[in-house]
């Protein structure tokens, strides 16, 4: 059956803006709003009990994005925040730059927060201004709790998850969308720029587009060059809504597969499924990632494959929150998004998958896009059955 060149139109999600949104996705109610804040809170709240503090800076895009709930803290993608908030056990306070004010409160900030935003001159450093209050309460900068807030933002909220399931929807369809009308002819930059385009018209930020060709498959971050797309490519994309960072490849390719490439792509698979069966709750990252590096090995790649990339790790607020490394261990939770993206020469997979006690949710799928079915195995330790995922397969036009 011929693939389909067309698409539905993609569901815009402005963002915090809520006068314009599509009623379809609007945005949380109030007391959504106040539950998922509630909940945050109490969390760091939990942390400032366990260092003997009595209050925080939060300086990081990270940071911000999940306790603002996924308000844009920043004018530059390369540049730092805008933003500061300072949590302590009397409230929050919210401060900003006075020619920001406005603009944040109409269009950013969630409704709890627009009360306590406190406005600076435009040439007052909002970050060392909001690390002084907080130091003056008897409190820390946000680096002394940075290992803790990482852990406190892992578990996403019932509100995270539904933003991040749209994500993945969006941003999937328009993959979906592109790739089907790719040309072999077709220079790479052309293919990112579309793909940029797209993602920006969906209310969200490239913060990665990356387009590789049949000539340049041996790069493994492939920015788009003029070289043409060949007879095979590999696109992806890390796009940013609501504070929530959605990392998805895929591959598509002009003609039928040769029997080595779909090996390949088979094995690969088989990789992943190694991360994934230890990404489970009651897990830990370290055990997740010594599973799914030994499988390279024994889905018949070379034993050190996975040295000559990153592998992923837990997916939210930063690009990997944290990225899986040797000898870094840290317990998982249920309701926590990874995006494993294990690689080889000329193969790769990468997905935002959400982990529960329900089992494994991938939330960058559009049904549109043609899948193989690939099983996670049983948990080490039985506590967990197998599980077959739809994951995706190579597009062939």
């Amino acid at each position: 059956m011929p693939f389909p060149h067309t698409h539905a139109p993609y569901a815009r999600v402005p963002h915090m803006d809520a006068s314009h949104m599509d009623a379809s996705v609007a945005a949380q109610s109030a007391d959504a709003s106040g539950r998922e804040h509630a909940e945050k809170r109490r969390r760091v709240l939990a942390l400032l009990d366990a260092a003997c503090a009595d209050a925080v800076a939060l300086t990081s895009q990270a940071a911000l994005g999940w306790y603002l709930q996924g308000a844009r803290t920043h004018v530059s993608l390369a540049g730092g925040p805008i933003v500061a908030a300072v949590v302590d056990r009397d409230g929050e306070a919210v401060h900003v730059t006075s020619n920001e004010e406005h603009r944040l409160v109409a269009e950013e900030l969630p409704s709890w927060a627009q009360p306590v935003v406190v406005a600076h001159p435009w040439h007052r450093d909002v970050v060392a201004t909001a690390e002084a209050q907080a130091l003056a309460a008897g409190g820390l900068r946000e680096e002394a709790l940075a290992a803790g807030l990482r852990n406190a933002r892992q578990s996403l909220h019932a509100e995270e998850a539904a933003r991040y399931r749209i994500l993945g929807r969006d941003v999937a369809r328009l993959l979906t969308r592109e790739l089907a009308a790719a040309r072999p002819d077709e220079a790479e930059v052309d293919l990112a720029a579309r793909l940029t385009a797209g993602v920006v018209d969906l209310g969200a930020e490239p913060l990665v587009v990356l387009v590789g060709g049949d000539s340049r498959a041996a790069h493994r971050h492939p920015l788009p060059t003029r070289a043409p797309l060949g007879r095979r490519a590999m696109a992806v994309v890390c796009a940013r809504r609501h504070g929530l960072i959605l990392n998805i490849t895929r591959w598509v390719r002009f003609g039928p597969r040769t029997a080595d490439e779909r090996t390949a792509d088979a094995r690969i698979l088989g990789v992943e499924a190694a991360y994934l069966s230890g990404s489970r709750p009651g897990g830990s990252l370290q055990r997740a990632f010594d599973a799914g590096t030994a499988a390279y090995l024994a889905n018949g790649f070379a034993s050190d494959e996975w040295t000559r990339h990153h592998q992923g790790g837990v997916a939210g607020y930063a690009g990997r929150d944290p990225r899986a490394l040797p000898g870094l261990d840290l317990g998982l939770g249920a309701d926590v998004a990874f995006a494993w993206n294990p690689t080889a020469a000329g193969c790769k997979v990468e997905d935002t998958i959400l982990s529960t006690q329900g089992g494994f949710e991938v939330l960058s799928v559009d049904p549109e896009w043609p899948t193989v079915a690939s099983v996670v195995p049983a948990s080490h330790d039985g506590a967990w059955a197998p599980q077959v995922l739809d994951r995706p397969d190579v597009l062939e036009l």
